[in-house]
């Protein structure tokens, strides 16, 4: 009986655990057969990684791990190379560097050589003017001392006279009638040519008038030379010139033509106004250029932007009528200075308007200047400090600038204008 009892109780023992494994390996079935998925094996120790590592974690673990000797040799290599591109571009800066300091003193030389021939050419001019007053001033003094020599000549003779008439006046009565008595020399009065010696006063006042006038020109072209240093190459768009607007084909001038040409309307062109810009962007930081105006009677030059109007006749398509441009314009022989449709006259103006229109801007100072090119004077200047008159936050020019000109359409007695050039560096 105990035995049996034994049996029993092993069997029972048996069963449980068999009851007790037989759920999970259902479980397992199910798993693989309905989901697809194979059971995780928890016998192994490691951690198991479900997804592929990300770039960062395999990273870390990369850094985290110590390098091979291959690796490091080839670090080494790496970093030896790089150690000797430095060392050479930092000897070529070096000697850049000290190029830069020949180079100056050359070009310092060539500066002194340029002025010292003109001031060679100044002193030889110098010394000829006062040699041609030295030369005026010896043939006065020539005609000057002969008319002294002539009075003192008549001097003497008084004074012998005078002398001679004290002695007869000293002797006595009886004496005076036996004595004779020299005769007195006719009075001398100055004569009319004497007035005409003197220097050429007036050839002297023309030639203190000349040297002012060279000395004028010399200062303007001395300035003209600083801003000549910025020179911008200036070519029309013939995209945006209107039909009546022709360009030469080097592209440096521009002509109004009385009848319109048949073509077919471009995007960027202007259909109403007579206006051309340049073709391309202002993009030094300073820029100057020069329009010649001689050969038109009603015009206008400025800069604008891209985003200028260019359909239609309102003042978003004129120069000087809108932010988006500025301009000087000759109109009834008045040079006034616009911008977003306010205008002033313009200052430095002699009696005839400027022949050349010199343009410049500075980005960096948020300035845009005109002058009179022939003699520098200043016509009108927008800057973002000094607006007495127009916004000054629009004169910050926050996009590129474009060269402008414009025909504009004079009274009914004068011509239509006809010629706009662009000057370029050493043209007359």
């Amino acid at each position: 009986m105990q035995r049996r009892g034994e049996e029993m109780s092993e069997e029972s023992t048996g069963n449980s655990s068999v009851g007790a494994v037989a759920p999970s390996a259902g479980i397992h079935s199910l798993l693989q057969e309905g989901l697809g998925l194979a059971p995780l094996d928890y016998s192994e120790s490691r951690a198991v990684q479900p997804f592929p590592r990300s770039p960062k974690l395999q990273r870390k673990a990369a850094k985290a791990a110590p390098p091979s000797q291959e690796q490091l040799m080839r670090r080494m290599e790496e970093l030896q190379a790089e150690s000797s591109r430095t060392e050479a571009h930092i000897q070529s800066l070096k000697k850049r560097r000290a190029d830069l300091s020949k180079t100056t003193e050359v070009m310092k030389q060539q500066v002194r050589e340029r002025f010292q021939n003109l001031h060679r050419v100044l002193q030889q001019d110098e010394q000829a003017v006062l040699d041609s007053l030295g030369l005026d001033l010896g043939r006065t003094r020539a005609k000057l001392d002969q008319v002294l020599k002539d009075w003192e000549q008549h001097q003497d003779q008084v004074s012998k006279s005078i002398s001679s008439t004290g002695e007869v006046l000293s002797r006595s009565p009886e004496a005076r009638e036996d004595g004779e008595c020299d005769h007195s020399p006719s009075p001398k009065k100055p004569e009319a040519s004497e007035e005409d010696i003197r220097l050429n006063e007036e050839r002297f006042e023309r030639l203190l008038k000349t040297l002012w006038s060279i000395s004028k020109t010399l200062t303007a072209q001395l300035q003209r030379k600083t801003l000549l240093l910025d020179w911008s190459r200036v070519l029309i768009d013939r995209q945006t010139c209107h039909s009546q607007v022709l360009v030469t084909p080097d592209g440096r001038s521009v002509w109004f033509s009385d009848a319109a040409l048949s073509a077919a309307e471009r995007p960027l062109q202007f259909d109403k106004v007579c206006c051309a810009l340049g073709s391309a962007p202002l993009t030094a930081t300073q820029s100057y250029w020069e329009v010649d105006v001689r050969c038109c009677a009603a015009w206008a030059v400025g800069v604008a932007y891209a985003r200028l109007d260019r359909k239609g006749r309102d003042k978003g398509a004129k120069l000087g009528r809108n932010r988006n441009s500025w301009c000087v314009e000759l109109r009834s022989g008045n040079l006034s200075a616009w911008h977003n449709d306010r205008h002033v006259a313009c200052r430095g103006v002699g009696q005839t308007p400027p022949g050349r229109v010199g343009v410049r801007v500075n980005y960096d100072k948020g300035q845009l200047m005109f002058y009179d090119a022939d003699t520098m004077a200043v016509l009108q200047t927008f800057s973002a400090a000094v607006t007495p008159v127009f916004d000054r936050a629009h004169h910050q020019f926050t996009e590129p600038l474009y060269p402008a000109v414009c025909f504009l359409r004079p009274p009914e007695n004068q011509v239509w204008p006809n010629h706009l050039h662009f000057s370029h560096f050493g043209s007359p």
